[in-house]
């Protein structure tokens, strides 16, 4: 077992691979010394306060226009699962008040604990009660119709995160969301727990550079981030962070044919990471701006519900073919060389532009 920390250095780190980043000039990358391979990063790198809800950042609206989302219309049924660690108690309140200010209907949500019980959670955590509020928002902001299983392990031991993807899939989900990441390093969870049949399995892809357990694994949907911006009526998108590369000791696909790299290449694709309104009332104060990668990764988990194709997804691989580059937005800026035409390591193919690439 893999003893790991958050927000500080690995007590414990076994052998680990070591995996290479992609470097260069991005927008705004995140500020701060990478944590320790081996480390359990959380997808929300930055959380800055906001005097309320309409100078809060990046809203529902402003998401389901930039990708095309039928939100109002696409989703019900599906269900969404998300995984973190540690408990928010207060994460029921916050989603109602989240969804009732952007005009959103009461959620279908439920909560449970690793074991798969709606009851005897574990202990609370207000660095991952962010990350939690967080997820479960911006599932509810790209599909407001779907049904959304929140599953909180008792730590963020890999052991115990991966025990509650596991439950997640058994409770009966078919999209997965994972907004964290063993930094630099593949030994904190294992491919077996993300290779369910008819399971889509997303993970954010960190937001220190370089590359993480599970978006490495080729059954996982490896999501990078995007700096959104708007000019009128027009919104307008661009390399946010350098998160991707060539994951080092991880078996290449044979559906990934670039040159750049004989192990697996991530990222596979992108959404907005900066700036995004949410509430949290139990690790913050109320309504936040928060950006990284575990925005976009929750965000990415409910156009799969609005596509409903989670059973015929083959991880990564759904967006490396070429008849879906069409329905993804090509984007400005620079990936310090990971890149060939469409392609970037740090925002994969590109973000949505409508459902048909999911």
């Amino acid at each position: 077992m893999v003893s790991l920390s958050i927000g500080r250095p690995a007590l414990v780190v076994a052998a680990a691979v070591l995996f290479s980043a992609c470097q260069g000039p991005v927008s705004s990358p995140p500020s701060g010394s990478p944590p320790l391979p081996g480390a359990v990063q959380r997808g929300a790198s930055q959380i800055e306060p906001a005097l309320g809800p309409a100078a809060s950042g990046w809203a529902p609206a402003d998401l389901q226009a930039r990708y095309k989302l039928p939100s109002s219309t696409k989703g019900s049924g599906q269900i969404v699962a998300i995984v973190d660690a540690y408990d928010n108690p207060n994460v029921a309140s916050d989603l109602a008040t989240y969804r009732s200010n952007y005009g959103l209907e009461t959620a279908n949500f439920t909560k449970y604990n690793q074991r798969g019980q709606t009851g005897n959670y574990p202990s609370g955590d207000a660095g991952w009660g962010v990350q939690i509020d967080l997820d479960v928002e911006m599932v509810s902001a790209s599909c407001p119709l779907c049904t959304i299983y929140l599953v909180e392990a008792n730590s963020a031991e890999g052991s115990d995160l991966a025990a509650s993807v596991r439950e997640a899939v058994k409770l009966g989900a078919r999209i997965v969301n994972t907004s964290w990441g063993c930094t630099a390093s593949d030994a904190c969870v294992s491919k077996k727990d993300f290779d369910a049949k008819g399971v889509v399995y997303l993970a954010a892809a960190g937001s220190a550079g370089g590359v993480s357990a599970p978006s490495v694994f080729d059954t996982v949907v490896a999501v990078g981030g995007t700096a959104l911006s708007k000019n009128g009526s027009h919104y307008g998108e661009s390399i946010w962070s350098p998160p991707g590369g060539c994951a080092t000791g991880i078996r290449k696909p044979k559906w990934q044919h670039d040159s750049y790299c004989r192990y697996r290449l991530t990222n596979d694709v992108a959404a907005v990471a900066n700036d995004v309104a949410a509430y949290d009332s139990y690790g913050s104060n109320g309504w936040v701006k928060i950006s990284g990668t575990g925005v976009a990764s929750p965000l990415l988990a409910g156009v799969f519900g609005l596509a409903g194709n989670a059973s015929k997804q083959q991880g990564g691989r759904t967006f490396w073919s070429a008849r879906h580059h069409h329905d993804l937005y090509t984007l400005s800026g620079s990936c310090g060389g990971y890149g060939y035409g469409q392609y970037t390591a740090c925002t994969g193919w590109g973000s949505p532009n409508g459902i048909g690439a999911f």
